[in-house]
């Protein structure tokens, strides 16, 4: 079937067709660096990564670009509270923010623009608003002029009076709409800023997105995709900016993932409840984290709780057990395309029947003859590779730390085997059982077959 993707811009699902013929731009909103991220903002770089292998292997030409934003208020604020410079800074929680998103089996984006680098490009595009009518300059700061743009509020739903709830600007007396948005503000002698024809100052949120998609994807992208908070007022004003700048359409299809939910709550500093990437980390391997977060359709609120993590945990041991049975078996390189996991994730990303399909896969796997087994096992790699899953050795999978922490060593653990295997032979068989159970409580299980004595951390 043809790819069909929810488009927020029609509120409904559509072919999708790039604008030019095997060749897909694709943008993703990345986080603003002031300190490492939670796991809502891992949500949509785990969404578009999966959306990216997809458009791999259906297009030839693919470019996937996902932002950093490194100048930011809340960055300033966040370096003058820790005594740093906000170039450091920001550079220490992007690094940080790599290694989460590497962690939870992303692949790189082929571009990776920051903020800070594209200062001229932005204030060109202010000086293209400024000339067509859609902006003005007033006390040092430029704002763009909502109501000069005939359908602004189309992609949200908003109307010009629905405005500013969520906006992130004040009330100002030198707006000539309480709706307008800062494109450019003055900078104070102890903040950041940069030389413009306004002034010293630096750019307002939004431009910065609108600035770096011209620049390396073009004036118009097929795909923008961002959390649902980022709809309004983000989303709806790199609309304005872009649509009137550039005299074109800006986004063919915009896609929004829904929130993450923590135990039932909305996730949200008043309730304390953030769960961060790198704690989660510390005792779930990433792939667990990925695997969840996939487990609901992108779209859908996704209730995160330690029960989901546990469940995703036990779905990736069974999977990794029947590709455990067939470590012998060579893979052969298969084809996904008409199958029922592909027809899912070509259904607007349809990850939770997709994870279905690949159960269903794994079971056929070892219900499949022995001539058949390379390529079932091939269909089950790469399907798992779709989904960034399934890509480790099964040994190293049952083998790693569970819990955050390692009660018992891989070395200690294979010298008790060795000796329960000794016992076994001297017909010691308490010592035998023992062992077994000395290794039961460490979390650790043994799996005895003709080949030997497996184990795995449970």
């Amino acid at each position: 079937m043809a790819l069909q993707l929810h488009n927020t811009f029609s509120g409904q699902k559509e072919d999708f067709k790039p604008l030019v013929e095997d060749r897909v731009r694709m943008y993703v909103c990345g986080p603003t660096v002031y300190n490492r991220v939670h796991i809502g903002n891992a949500r949509p770089a785990v969404v578009f990564d999966t959306l990216y292998r997809l458009l791999k292997r259906n297009y030839s030409d693919v470019v996937y670009a996902r932002n950093i934003t490194d100048i930011d208020d809340k960055i300033m604020k966040a370096a003058r509270d820790q005594g740093e410079d906000i170039g450091t800074l920001s550079a220490r929680f992007a690094q940080a923010y790599f290694d989460d998103m590497a962690a939870l089996n992303n692949l790189e984006p082929d571009i990776i623009p920051y903020a800070t680098q594209h200062l001229p490009e932005m204030i060109a595009m202010i000086e293209q608003l400024l000339e067509k009518g859609h902006a003005y300059a007033a006390e040092g700061h430029v704002l763009f002029a909502v109501d000069s743009m005939a359908d602004y509020g189309k992609l949200s739903k908003r109307s010009l009076d629905d405005m500013l709830a969520g906006a992130r600007v004040e009330v100002a007396p030198y707006k000539k709409y309480a709706g307008d948005f800062v494109l450019w503000k003055p900078s104070k002698e102890d903040e950041p800023g940069w030389d413009s024809p306004w002034g010293r100052g630096r750019p307002g949120w939004h431009l910065e997105c609108s600035a770096m998609i011209k620049k390396h994807l073009g004036d118009t992208i097929d795909i923008h995709g961002g959390g649902r908070d980022l709809t309004f007022p983000h989303h709806e004003n790199e609309r304005a900016q872009s649509c009137c700048a550039n005299g074109t359409d800006f986004v063919r299809y915009w896609m929004h993932n829904g929130y993450v939910n923590i135990d039932g709550e909305k996730m949200s500093k008043s309730l304390g409840n953030f769960r961060m990437v790198n704690d989660l980390l510390q005792q779930y391997p990433g792939e667990v984290l990925r695997f969840a977060l996939l487990s609901a359709h992108y779209r859908s609120e996704l209730n995160f709780s330690a029960d989901l993590l546990d469940q995703a945990w036990r779905s990736l041991d069974t999977l990794y057990g029947f590709l455990r049975d067939v470590e012998d078996v060579a893979a052969a390189e298969s084809d996904l395309a008409g199958s029922a996991f592909m027809a899912a994730l070509e259904d607007d990303l349809n990850t939770p029947v997709a994870i279905s399909e690949l159960h269903q896969m794994a079971k056929e796997l070892n219900r499949t003859g022995d001539s058949d087994k390379p390529q079932q096992k091939g269909l089950l790699l790469a399907a798992g590779d779709m989904l960034g899953i399934l890509q480790q050795d099964p040994e190293a999978w049952f083998k790693q730390a569970r819990g955050g922490r390692e009660s018992i060593s891989e070395g200690e653990i294979e010298t008790l085997i060795a000796e329960r295997q000794q016992s076994k032979k001297d017909r010691n068989y308490a010592r035998a059982d023992e062992i077994r159970e000395v290794l039961k409580a460490q979390g650790v299980v043994l799996e005895d077959s003709r080949e030997g004595t497996k184990w795995r951390r449970e």
